[in-house]
């Protein structure tokens, strides 16, 4: 058992692939929140974001303030490694071994493995440097791998967040079961993601899970503006990185098969591989009035296309627990989204929104037709969101479970620095 600390000695490291992220706002939101509440905490990148990124002035500011692994000089990658070297030579050699074991399989696999070692001394000793006492990753991939190799190497708990259905998926999932066992806890964003990690773990483990759910920062969304459409006519925004497992594609034919004369329209925000295909289905099927893509924009810019609307829509074959769902239930928004993974743990169908099969895109026509119709449905869907996100989703709530786990995990031992950072 590892000493109780306290916050004013604890100091939390935080290691994503990329940190900020437009579309990972809410690991942002979870490191002010857990500032704000008295944690020392650090943010590291294995990669820098691009400039079109950082929009928002708190991006850049939280951008300038982060250690990027992959920015450092290759003078300080060999200084790192002789010095980890010299200092534990046992450590470095096993933790060398673990990283060649702990992958997929594959001569490519073998080489980025190597690739994540390298990484992960970098960062060991900067985590030695600052005096970090524990580490935390968002999602279970390859960042989260340099993550483990590098607690390993310094001797500090780690611990990760499960997100979504891609984290056990190959090849992040071959590797899953080892990091859950590695770790000194896990949070799960839902209880269908708590689920998959005990399916592939020793029951012993399953106390290490934990349910923590992403939250929002409730008393910083905009104002939701108040509908003037008329019955039959609805305006849908859906938000999302145009990919395949998004299911935009389904989501235009449901808008198409509605017909011509209906009142219908979709604002899409976001941008991504599918884009060109998508503006292609866009014009095939005559919907050019009625689509519109907006492209990638700021948090702010996009919580306010979220308020303009009348509902929001989520087509995805695969998801973890969306915090566009909640954002948009915070403001008073009716949704409708596919029922996987963890949605109807947020959604209540037929309460704060409708569910529909994934894939089945008449069910999601026949849903959309519903709410352009039914302008009182939608109000009372709408006023029932906000008490929903407020009991469970409120980030101050996750902030606090979070900060617990940290200070029952954080040695009081580990964390004096090698020299003040």
């Amino acid at each position: 058992m590892t000493d109780l600390v306290s916050d004013d000695t604890v100091r939390v490291g935080y290691l994503t692939s990329q940190y900020p992220a437009t579309s990972h706002t809410f690991i942002r939101r979870e490191v002010a929140a857990l500032r704000g509440q008295g944690m020392v905490l650090d943010t590291f990148s294995v990669r820098a974001p691009a400039q079109a990124e950082l929009k928002a002035q708190t991006d850049r500011d939280e951008a300038a303030s982060t250690f990027t692994i992959l920015r450092q000089p290759l003078g300080r990658f060999a200084g790192a490694h002789l010095a980890e070297f010299a200092r534990a030579p046992a450590r470095y050699l096993s933790n060398a071994w673990f990283a060649l074991r702990h992958r997929a399989p594959g001569v490519r696999n073998g080489l980025l493995a190597l690739a994540h070692f390298a990484e992960s001394i970098v960062l060991a000793r900067e985590l030695r440097r600052r005096g970090i006492g524990h580490l935390h990753n968002h999602f279970a991939n390859s960042a989260a791998t340099v993550g483990l190799l590098a607690a390993r190497q310094v001797g500090i708990g780690w611990s990760f967040t499960i997100h979504g259905v891609s984290e056990f998926d190959y090849p992040a999932g071959l590797t899953l079961a080892a990091k859950i066992e590695s770790a000194a806890f896990v949070a799960c964003v839902s209880y269908f993601g708590r689920a998959q990690a005990e399916r592939l773990t020793d029951p012993i483990v399953w106390p290490k899970l934990a349910i923590v759910r992403c939250g929002l920062e409730l008393d910083q969304l905009p104002p939701p503006a108040v509908s003037s459409m008329p019955p039959g006519a609805l305006n849908l925004v859906a938000v999302g990185r145009l990919s395949a497992e998004k299911g935009f594609a389904g989501l235009l034919d449901a808008l198409a098969s509605l017909g011509e004369a209906s009142g219908v329209h979709l604002r899409l925000v976001g941008d991504g591989p599918l884009r060109a295909e998508l503006e292609a289905q866009v014009v095939r099927l005559g919907l050019e009035q009625k689509v519109a893509f907006l492209g990638r924009l700021p948090e702010a810019e996009t919580l306010a296309a979220i308020a303009a609307s009348d509902a929001l829509v989520l087509s995805s074959f695969m998801e973890g627990l969306p915090i566009v769902l909640m954002e948009a239930l915070a403001l008073g928004k009716p949704v409708i989204a596919s029922r996987v993974a963890g949605i109807p743990e947020l959604v209540r169908d037929g309460e704060t929104g409708l569910l529909f099969s994934p894939s089945q895109w008449d069910e999601l026509a026949a849903a959309i037709r519903t709410l352009a119709t039914d302008p009182a449905l939608r109000r009372r869907m709408g006023a029932e969101g906000p008490r929903v996100i407020a009991r469970e989703f409120d980030v101050q709530q996750s902030a606090r479970v979070l900060r617990s786990l940290f200070r029952e995990h954080a040695r009081s031992g580990s964390i004096r620095p090698v020299r003040p950072s």
